[in-house]
């Protein structure tokens, strides 16, 4: 195994194939150090498939991903998964203690780290309101607990493991007002000073991007910052459309 050099991420010709169905054709991309990359596209376009290559859920059927300039297939299992936290829209929660569920992301972490954790995440108030607090067991899933408070564990567990990659898919469903604060304010707090991929959404997320990659069909349509993407036509200014219809929002020129 071959150690990673920087945490700039490279996508060289990546495709990749369910069998006989290609979902992803010669994706070529470069995700820069402590950089916001957001991907954004229609569902079903490849971009969850994309970010399963670079943790190794999946492998390439042909091209390949580089960290810091090593292929991925030539690091360490467990170095590479040191390298990157994810945080998906599924949050699985164990049938345990919150303060084991948080401290999953470094195991043997103390009280105080995993608090911390919470605490910049903004679950701490949450769970110190239940009867045992950290002590509380989960039922398997957290279906005792809200989508936007799980949300908020699975961040805080990814805070706690302090990767210097973050993927993360940034949750669809329609929070209510104090939630979504809770937990916009809770992914800036993950993802200061980190190089962050993010399945985007939301039109702040988006817009406040370094780098946008618009995926269409299992192909890079689209590269360049927001600002760059909204003088020119194509994905991601019917994206903004779109999403100023679906909501009624009026996009401000800033």
């Amino acid at each position: 195994p071959r150690p990673m050099g920087s945490n700039e991420i490279e996508l060289k010709e990546v495709s990749f194939s369910y069998g006989d169905h290609e979902v992803l054709h010669h994706v070529s991309a470069t995700i820069k150090e402590k950089s916001l990359t957001a991907i954004i596209g229609p569902s079903g376009s490849g971009k969850t498939t994309l970010c399963e290559l670079i943790p190794r859920f999946r492998d390439v059927s042909s091209g390949s991903i580089k960290i810091g300039g090593v292929d991925i297939k030539e690091v360490d299992a467990e170095e590479l998964m040191k390298r990157i936290s994810m945080v998906f829209q599924k949050v699985y929660l164990f049938e345990d203690s919150i303060y084991h569920n948080i401290a999953f992301g470094k195991p043997g972490a103390s009280m105080e780290e995993v608090r911390a954790a919470a605490k910049a995440a903004r679950c701490d108030d949450f769970i110190r309101a239940l009867p045992d607090g950290y002590q509380t067991v989960l039922e398997e899933g957290g279906s005792s607990l809200s989508g936007g408070e799980k949300q908020r564990i699975s961040i805080a567990r990814a805070i706690l493991k302090d990767s210097p990659i973050i993927i993360m898919d940034e949750a669809t469903a329609a929070l209510d007002a104090e939630n979504e604060h809770e937990i916009l304010a809770a992914i800036e707090a993950l993802t200061r000073n980190k190089t962050v991929i993010m399945i985007a959404h939301r039109m702040k997320s988006i817009r406040n991007a370094d780098h946008i990659i618009a995926i269409r069909d299992g192909r890079v349509v689209q590269e360049g910052s927001p600002k760059e993407l909204a003088e020119r036509d194509g994905l991601y200014r019917e994206f903004l459309r779109t999403r100023e219809e679906s909501s009624g929002w009026t996009l401000d020129p800033s």
